[in-house]
């Protein structure tokens, strides 16, 4: 089993509405797949003074579980998911950092 652990970064804050309508997306197109065996995702926790840092600071954090890299290939060639995030990219750009990597614990 791998994990899919993404760092959203939307350009803009959002509104919870539409910041847990996103991950709602986001989660019915994967799981849809039948390829992913779990989907979890959490707000980040932001800390005073961070915006100072030159880096790339989440809104949210997803971390998928499939059974290796080729059910990951699949589940991100599914056409459903370029739909949803060509929509969501359109409305309220972000970007995204990913790591693949086995479990941590």
């Amino acid at each position: 089993m791998i994990k899919h652990t993404m760092i959203v970064s939307f350009d803009q804050p959002l509104p919870d509405t539409e910041l847990d309508q996103y991950l709602a997306d986001i989660e019915r197109v994967l799981l849809d797949t039948g390829l992913v065996q779990s989907f979890a995702a959490r707000r980040h926790l932001p800390i005073p003074g961070e915006e100072a840092i030159p880096a790339l600071i989440a809104t949210v954090i997803v971390q998928i579980a499939l059974a290796d890299t080729d059910a990951l290939a699949k589940a991100f060639g599914a056409p459903g998911l370029h739909e949803v995030i060509g929509r969501w990219q359109a409305r309220h750009p972000y970007k995204v950092a990913w790591a693949n990597h086995e479990a941590l614990a």
